[in-house]
């Protein structure tokens, strides 16, 4: 195993002490420590800025539409580069690409808490979404390098998915808690002193893989680029301009042409940005489309709930945290339950179960909620439903890698990710676009979980007619 460190190696003829034996382990888990510091901040800019909408738009007047462009401009920017940056990782080292995101990301970070207005910030969330695409892939390689024997590796990629999950599912009661004390700029100038020392850990204890060059295919990457901007512009402006509008109607086109352009692109380029052989096997499209609706209905709903708690039920940025903390804190339940299901029933199984149980649990809402309906019955039938997705997603993922093989797993990890954050962008567009047509909250509500279930429900019927049965089961869990 070959970390960097300043401390030299202890000779394999000293005697085991309790001192040699405590340094050795913190300094073997500083690595995973320099990781976990990156993926922690971007995890939680995903979800923690929502709880703060309601606070930005009353501070700097911003309207629904930059409110949605405030939470998707870091998602398109993330989704847009994912695929590009994990070919820089390989073509110019894991390490540099790692640090150069995290210095991207930490100095956005600080623009996002100095933005005087909504254009400035949604410019720097931008350049957030750029340095975390820039990391993120890069971030999981450097995690298998610095950790080569199989039983630590092991552990520490359990701690590191531990980590993630902790961070994401905390994230409105961290952002709650920073905004009721200091304002809604201190989620993300806490970024700073978390960002220096992130720079500083990973540049001393972690080791770059050898370089694996390969084709880099930009024009592809431009074209999904354009494709996803012109369609966000499109998604997120058409309440303002309407949906028939001269700028609408062209971004609109400008998207179908750039995805178009992509796709026959792809098919004739000799370096594809996903592989043939891996496009093309059975169930990895199905897989793939799975991820981007669980996507559009996870972060759709975590972005209607931060505003529903606190524009509908008048809770305060600290209330809302602790409020959404039930509802999204059983997704690591579901996570940690992933395991044994998929061992047991198979990935198919598991996903097609968690789909179903999130669409009924969100049909649910719409036949029962009323305006006078306890928020309890509300928390109950969303936890439900997140459960089950909780365990879906883990399922996917593994399915997807194993669609993949050893040949393409790192390609087909990368698809997924990209896709899910392309879902991500859309959901919260189109649950901005359901409250921009409903400002009655007793009107949206239900008609955005009714948006939420019929993407779960499109997913029951992905996961019984296009993914295939017995794959994705795995040896029984301990």
């Amino acid at each position: 195993m070959r970390i960097c460190s300043s401390s030299p190696a202890v000779p394999a003829t000293l005697p085991a002490t309790t001192t040699t034996t405590t340094t050795t382990t913190t300094t073997a888990a500083l690595p995973l420590l320099a990781l976990a510091i990156g993926c922690v901040m971007a995890m939680l800019d995903v979800t923690v800025v929502n709880v703060a909408l309601p606070t930005i738009a009353d501070q700097l007047d911003t309207p629904l539409s930059g409110l949605v462009w405030i939470v998707d401009g870091y998602t398109l920017a993330f989704a847009a580069l994912l695929l590009a940056a994990g070919a820089l990782s390989d073509r110019y080292g894991a390490k540099p690409v790692y640090l150069a995101g995290l210095a991207v990301f930490t100095l956005a970070s600080l623009l996002c808490g100095a933005a005087p207005d909504t254009g400035l910030l949604v410019a720097a969330r931008l350049l957030q979404g750029v340095g975390a695409a820039l990391f993120m892939p890069s971030s999981l390689s450097l995690l298998m390098h610095a950790y080569q024997a199989p039983s630590v590796r092991s552990r520490m990629v359990a701690a590191w998915s531990a980590i993630i999950t902790v961070a994401a599912t905390a994230g409105p009661l961290a952002g709650g808690v920073l905004i009721s004390q200091f304002g809604w700029r201190s989620i993300f100038l806490i970024n700073l002193p978390l960002g220096l020392a992130g720079l500083w850990l990973a540049h001393v204890y972690l080791a770059s893989p050898a370089v694996r060059p390969r084709p880099l295919n930009l024009a592809s990457h431009l074209l999904g680029i354009a494709m996803l901007g012109c369609a966000s512009y499109a998604l997120i402006q058409g309440n303002v301009y309407g949906w028939m509008s001269p700028r609408i109607l062209a971004a609109s086109v400008l998207a179908m042409l750039f995805g178009a352009a992509l796709v026959m692109r792809e098919r004739r380029h000799a370096h594809p940005i996903v592989p043939r052989t891996l496009s093309r096997t059975p169930g990895y499209v199905a897989t793939n489309t799975f991820g981007f609706l669980i996507s559009f209905s996870v972060y759709g709903l975590i972005f209607l709930l931060s505003l529903y708690v606190q524009q509908a039920l008048g809770a305060d940025a600290l209330q809302a945290g602790l409020q959404l903390l039930p509802v999204f804190g059983v997704f690591s339940i579901g996570n940690l339950a992933a395991g044994r299901l998929t061992a047991r029933w198979g990935a198919p199984a598991t996903m097609l179960a968690g789909a179903a149980i999130a669409a009924l649990a969100s049909m649910g809402i719409c036949v029962f909620y009323t305006p006078e309906a306890s928020y309890l019955l509300l928390v109950a039938m969303l936890a439900v439903g997140n459960l089950a997705t909780g365990a879906a997603i883990p399922a996917m993922t593994a399915l997807a890698l194993q669609l993949g093989g050893p040949a393409h797993a790192n390609s087909a990890a990368a698809t997924l990710n990209a896709n899910r954050q392309a879902g991500a962008l859309v959901g919260v567009a189109a649950i901005g676009s359901v409250l921009h047509a409903l400002p009655d909250w007793h009107a949206s509500l239900p008609a955005a979980m009714a948006l939420i279930a019929a993407a779960y429900a499109a997913n029951v019927v992905i996961a019984i007619r296009y993914i295939p049965r017995g794959t994705g089961q795995e040896s029984a869990a301990p």
